[in-house]
């Protein structure tokens, strides 16, 4: 069985670029975010039938999935396996700041290795994504399944099924509101589009 998959990264929000929201309580989208998410329902409803839409459980994520389902008629279904990275102590800091804190710059140059403080790793939180991924073939899902996730976990995803290093998770960019989309087999997987989105 296959399983076309679309990583979909949440539209954007008012702390984006500024703050790292992590798991902070509140995300709502901006005006820009909305009208990706509202971009992403149009595209989604050519490309019907959609088997599933899962999504992270933050409010971003949650409000960009529920905007396509509520379009294409199909309820979104939140998974924690598709969370936000735990930042830990790093969380609501603004990025300013943190680009002063030695730690910081390391988790930047070695995401392989380095731990946020009180946080998880980018192994741990890659690996509860492609666990859940990978389930779902392993039970037999085929079609096209939707996941709105965020963008550090669709890079070590896609990471993952190319065969790269964690430490290259910047070599490549997952914008607000885009899609990157890959075809998962137990035959293994092919990345089709890398974050593509509104033209």
């Amino acid at each position: 069985m296959t399983a076309k998959v679309h990583l979909i990264r949440h539209g954007a929000h008012d702390d984006i670029g500024q703050v790292l929201s992590g798991r902070s309580a509140r995300s709502p989208l901006s005006p820009a975010g909305l009208a990706q998410a509202q971009w992403l329902a149009a595209r989604f409803a050519r490309e019907s039938p959609i088997a599933a839409i899962h999504c992270s459980p933050r409010e971003r994520a949650r409000a960009t999935a529920e905007i396509i389902g509520g379009r294409i008629g199909v309820r979104a279904e939140v998974v924690e396996a598709l969370d936000e990275v735990e930042f830990g102590a790093w969380t609501g800091s603004s990025f300013a700041a943190l680009a002063r804190d030695p730690e910081w710059q390391a988790w930047n140059r070695q995401r392989s290795m380095v731990r946020p403080p009180n946080g998880e790793t980018m192994a741990e939180a890659t690996a509860r994504a492609i666990g859940h991924l990978d389930g779902l073939v392993r039970r037999g899902a085929s079609g096209t399944l939707l996941c709105v996730s965020h963008c550090d976990i669709i890079r070590g995803v896609v990471a993952h099924y190319l065969g790269l290093g964690l430490d290259r998770l910047l070599a490549f960019d997952v914008d607000p509101g885009s899609v990157s989309t890959l075809l998962i087999g137990n035959w293994g997987a092919r990345l089709l589009t890398l974050n593509r989105g509104q033209e």
